[in-house]
């Protein structure tokens, strides 16, 4: 366990935080229950929101023919994109309003869950596009009350979204990845069922495995709840409410199930035992930044996956240049933990050791060097790329990037080392290359 001082509350800090969290099944063959479950929340008609890809696979069928036997009438809705995008966000919404439906289930990994909360929102409280999007990119506004129910069924090992409020996408006119957020737009029931990890192609388990490590790592090192301002009222608390003690127990168990799995479960597809733990391990992580929050590394992939050229990852499709969203996020992570490890070093050796790192003899000076050390030797044993330049980025892209991440503020805020527009220059310098 850290050390309590963390949490000493400064002036004017909330000495509250708030745990908002969906009901969660866990187990081999439960997505099998999307029809009872959807039959004892009250729904008739559940649009299935999934995409093409995962349309003809055997999960999609399952929980169609789960709805059916409840009966539950059923539309599915498969034109998710991989990355959605702002266009695809609107498009799933106009379908979603068309269709009348009462409550919503999604099969699929963080962009078809995401979609299906966007579509659920818009469809339950519609208003301008931008007015849910995160400020400053957009209003801000708050959602205004509870949406109708979903049920999310994840079929990759690390987005977490199953367990949170957040649904991010690609911005396309303005070259960045933004999201909405609130605690109504968290699933009403998530159903993790480990057997969906057994057909994940290598590069897509690593990407997604790597965003529940920086999930896990982002929100047990980020700012504490103690110091971020009371808010004039209890509603008015934001989603992300920085470290507290129930995200630091969720992460630290997410980060031992990553340090010990996610390496053997992208090397061995019939170790069922690991890529089922890493299903464990990415709803735990999504649990805790659902709360806690994360900070730097993901704030900066946005714009690392935004401005993309030319650069198609393996085992994804090829339709249009793409970063992954782990992929984004990791490449960053190195870099960043370097550079935040002064204002926490307890917290980012310890979540090295989580993670599987020998922490002996290291004093508080080694720990960004630790984090990021143990960080890079699981990026070299998944065969991921080496840092930015491998994506398709160099020098000259110092200062786009800069200008990406920093409107990322719901981010960048969480830090527990503020950021400058120029020292976040310098951060995805020193991501550029690793090995």
């Amino acid at each position: 366990m850290a050390c309590c001082h963390y949490y000493m509350l400064e002036e004017g800090g909330d000495a509250a935080f708030s745990i908002n969290v969906s009901q969660l099944t866990f187990g081999p063959g439960c997505i099998a229950e999307a029809g009872d479950r959807a039959r004892e929340l009250g729904l008739k008609r559940v649009a299935l929101f999934t995409d093409r890809k995962l349309a003809a696979l055997p999960f999609v069928q399952t929980a169609q023919q789960s709805l059916r036997d409840a009966g539950v009438d059923c539309a599915v809705y498969s034109e998710v994109d991989v990355e959605p995008t702002d266009a695809s966000f609107q498009a799933a919404a106009r379908f979603a309003q068309e269709g009348r439906f009462d409550g919503f289930v999604s099969v699929g990994g963080g962009s078809v869950i995401d979609t299906c909360k966007a579509a659920n929102l818009f469809t339950t409280h519609p208003a301008d596009f931008t007015d849910y999007v995160n400020a400053p990119i957009g209003a801000g506004r708050p959602v205004p009350g509870p949406l109708k129910a979903h049920i999310a069924c994840p079929t990759t090992s690390g987005t977490g979204s199953e367990t949170t409020g957040v649904a991010v996408f690609d911005f396309v006119a303005r070259k960045l990845k933004t999201g909405i957020a609130s605690k109504h737009m968290i699933p009403t029931l998530a159903l993790v069922d480990p057997d969906a990890a057994a057909t994940l192609p290598g590069t897509v388990l690593a990407a997604s495995g790597f965003d529940a490590l920086s999930h896990a790592l982002e929100c047990y090192t980020c700012r504490p709840h103690t110091m971020r301002a009371k808010p004039a009222h209890a509603s008015a608390r934001p989603l992300y409410n920085g470290a507290n003690p129930w995200s630091d127990n969720a992460a630290r168990e997410a980060l031992r199930l990553i340090g010990k799995y996610l390496v053997r479960a992208v090397g061995d597809a019939s170790d069922a035992e690991a890529r089922g733990q890493m299903m464990y391990a990415g709803a735990l992580a999504g649990m805790a930044f659902g709360n806690g929050g994360c900070h730097l590394p993901h704030g900066m992939s946005y714009a690392v996956a935004g401005l993309v050229r030319d650069y198609r990852a393996p085992d994804y499709p090829h339709a249009h240049p793409m970063v992954p969203h782990g992929m984004a996020v990791i490449l960053n992570a190195p870099s960043v933990y370097r550079f935040t490890a002064s204002a926490c070093p307890e917290r980012h050796l310890e979540g090295a050791e989580c993670l599987g790192a020998d922490i002996r003899g290291a004093t508080p000076a080694d720990a960004g060097e630790v984090v990021a050390k143990r960080i890079i030797e699981m990026m070299q044993a998944t065969r991921f790329p080496a840092g930015l330049a491998a994506v398709g980025y160099g020098e000259a892209d110092l200062s786009a990037l800069a200008d990406g991440a920093f409107p990322q503020k719901r981010l960048l805020d969480n830090s527990p080392r503020p950021a400058s527009k120029d020292e976040l220059a310098e951060l995805f310098r020193g991501a550029m290359r690793y090995w």
